[in-house]
């Protein structure tokens, strides 16, 4: 049985480790695009300056309408006030648009938690992973993932909400069953295995044709007055 044991959580750990190394290369990839975009901000000037001093209005818009255009690809989407959830929240969001799936996403996170990125990481990255997986097997024009955080009294919510193929999934054992394959079963099990260790709450809901995650963690010794928004939106 310890045998066992151990060899389960020597693959969850190989898990994780995997599972962090993406969201940085992610975050990364989100940086170095905005990096490149100020980059080349002279150069727009300068070319908006010609258009200008020429009187070609209509060629100074198009310019401008482009530009919008490719700065909403790199802009940073999220601010929730807690940097570490921006970073994984928006390199999510960032990988979620590139593969045609729209985020709608309401957050509001106090800037110092009682938890650590390393679990936060952990619980984010794995509830949008899934929902980005069950959004891919429907059409572009059915797929939607919603996503709100915010705190309520003392405990930070977290709902992730995303359209599924069927209407209703079925349970086994009184769970919910991974068509992913192994590895994102460990990623359910991690998922749990944190949540149960911070001492809070997962609850999961298949119905009417869309998937529920909500997730309450206790915050109690680093909330505050104004971060406290306990009416959900």
């Amino acid at each position: 049985m310890n045998f066992f044991s151990k060899k389960i959580d020597t693959r969850i750990a190989a898990y994780q480790r995997e599972l962090i190394e993406t969201h940085y290369a992610e975050v990364e990839n989100m940086y170095r695009q905005i990096r490149g975009w100020r980059h080349d901000y002279r150069n727009h000037i300068q070319v908006m300056k010609v258009y200008a001093a020429d009187g070609n209005l209509e060629a100074l818009r198009k310019y401008l309408d482009e530009l919008e255009t490719d700065l909403s690809t790199v802009d940073t989407v999220i601010k929730t006030g807690n940097p570490m959830t921006d970073a994984i929240l928006n390199s999510k969001i960032s990988l979620a648009r590139s593969r045609q799936i729209p985020v709608r996403a309401d957050a509001h996170v106090p800037v110092a938690l009682q938890i650590s990125e390393l679990d936060l990481c952990v619980i984010i990255g794995n509830l949008f992973d899934n929902a980005i997986e069950a959004s891919l097997k429907l059409p572009p024009e059915k797929r939607l993932i919603r996503i709100y955080i915010d705190m309520k009294g003392s405990q930070l919510y977290l709902s992730f909400t995303n359209f599924t193929a069927a209407k209703k999934l079925p349970k086994i054992n009184g769970r919910f069953r991974s068509t992913k394959g192994e590895d994102h079963g460990l990623g359910l099990i991690r998922i749990d295995t944190v949540i149960e260790r911070l001492g809070g709450y997962i609850s999961r809901n298949s119905e009417d044709g869309a998937f529920t995650t909500e997730v309450l963690l206790p915050q109690a010794c680093n909330s505050s007055p104004e971060n406290d928004n306990s009416s959900p939106k």
